[in-house]
């Protein structure tokens, strides 16, 4: 009888932009669509977008399919004497007309868009000017005006969204006196999120502010037949941003520029910390939060940590171990759900990262997935999903679970393979936008819904669905 040495294979972490040179069906929106998320954010606040009607109207019906509700955001409605005359006289109309018609104004983003910067319309003159017809036609207002700059031909809705958190902050915040209050950064998240995050602090006894403050998103249906549907975040929010006594940052690109701004123009202490999806990455959150308040963590969030493990340890091994999943999206939304899936004992084995942003390559997560991960793992920077599809197709991946936002949902279904609902836009589940999915909470939560996703999909194609009996 002899004995054969076998060569052990490290596993292979290969990160790398797309061959492509062009988009096949992409997976991520434009700037402008992430500036208009957080100028929706903030209460009396329209956001002013400049450029053709389209760049508006798409984006308002995106926000209309994923939340449920209507929001107001204006255009300077370009047309084609515009490219060549220059559009900034729409500047001042479109100003003009919602300072009279919404009495309540205080903030206009002006958010311009690719058709506006190639023009080169000289935006801060503009609104020079346009801050001088405001003093002039209503002398007893202030009606803040913040250029946010967003060319679509670069970047994606994350990157609008962080220039706009960042213009917002350096146009209002000013120095006074210290409040005591945390500045808290989530990114792109969900009412749900918003609301989990609140009782956090809460729990914790820190009086915190949350940009940009997106609870009423989720708004209520009230006895007169009212339906206030409008962000939480006000202007004296981003005023006294600059009296805190610190900033988190829970999104490496969606929102920490706002935090450095503080930091650097108003020594405001800023921690980066991961974005926290599943128990490592919350447990990273929370001990931020006492380092800069001094609070303890109080036993009622330890409970809540040990249901979410418990839970956890129900699914992991007899139903997660080894199943592979592709996820797609932005990047702290992927990085942080191949993390948790990691955590549940399952192989992210495709991570595709949806825009151009060249920070990407030297993200500190990549490094750490390469050293945990047991098992070959693709990440496709600047990625769209035909990326997705196609790895399907020629079965260089062999996937049981694809996560993501509802416009790949034709790829799982041709495929057929289960897919779990995350990320912007999600319109095809109902009421997704008030679930958490950060968080111990948001931890069990998503879990349980991989599971039982799993779970349906095992028993429509009658794969082993006499396990169940016995679970």
């Amino acid at each position: 009888m002899s004995c054969e040495m076998t060569e052990v294979r490290a596993p292979e972490v290969n990160a790398h932009v797309k061959e492509r040179a062009g988009t096949i069906n992409p997976m991520l929106d434009c700037q402008p669509a992430g500036a208009q998320f957080a100028g929706i954010g903030i209460q009396d606040c329209i956001p002013l977008v400049h450029g053709g009607q389209g760049c508006c109207m798409f984006v308002r019906l995106l926000f209309a399919q994923h939340f449920k509700e209507n929001f107001d955001i204006a255009s300077t409605s370009l047309h084609e004497d515009s490219a060549v005359f220059g559009g900034t006289k729409r500047i001042e109309e479109g100003v003009m007309v919602l300072a009279k018609r919404y009495p309540q104004l205080r903030v206009i983003p002006v958010i311009t868009t690719c058709s506006t910067e190639v023009i080169g319309d000289d935006i801060e003159g503009t609104i020079n000017l346009c801050n001088q017809a405001l003093k002039r036609e209503f002398p007893e207002r202030d009606i803040y005006l913040v250029p946010v700059h967003t060319p679509s031909f670069k970047g994606s809705h994350v990157s609008g969204y962080d220039e706009a958190v960042k213009a917002l902050v350096k146009t209002l915040a000013k120095k006074g006196e210290p409040t005591g209050k945390l500045n808290l950064f989530p990114g792109w998240v969900n009412p749900g999120d918003v609301i989990l995050l609140k009782s956090y602090l809460s729990q914790m006894g820190v009086d915190g502010t949350i940009f940009m403050d997106t609870e009423d998103f989720d708004s209520p249906m009230l006895p007169d037949k009212s339906i206030n549907t409008h962000g939480r975040t006000t202007v004296e929010d981003l005023q006294n941003s600059a009296n805190a006594c610190g900033s988190i940052a829970m999104a490496r690109y969606e929102g920490a520029s706002a935090a450095k701004h503080l930091e650097n123009a108003f020594s405001v202490p800023q921690i980066l910390t991961a974005s926290p999806y599943g128990i490592r990455n919350t447990d990273r959150l929370l001990q931020s939060i006492s380092d800069l308040t001094g609070q303890p963590i109080p036993d009622s969030l330890v409970k809540e940590r040990g249901i979410a493990l418990d839970a956890m340890a129900d699914l992991a091994h007899m139903f997660f171990a080894n199943k592979k999943v592709a996820i797609y999206g932005h990047a702290d939304l992927v990085f942080g759900l191949a993390q948790f899936c990691m955590e549940l004992e399952m192989e992210p084995a495709l991570l595709l990262i949806g825009d151009d942003n060249t920070r990407y390559k030297k993200d500190p997560r990549i490094k750490e997935l390469k050293e945990t991960a047991a098992f070959d793992m693709e990440i496709v920077l600047n990625a769209d999903l035909w990326d997705l599809e196609k790895r399907i197709k020629d079965k260089t991946v062999e996937l049981d679970l694809i996560m993501g936002h509802s416009k790949g949902r034709y790829i799982a279904i041709d495929a057929n393979i289960p897919m779990v609902r995350v990320g912007f836009p999600t319109f095809d589940r109902a009421g997704l936008y008030r679930k958490p999915l950060i968080g111990y909470r948001g931890a069990m939560e998503l879990a349980e819904t991989i599971a039982n996703t799993l779970f349906a999909h095992m028993e429509y194609t009658k794969n082993r669905e006499w396990i169940l009996n016995t679970w």
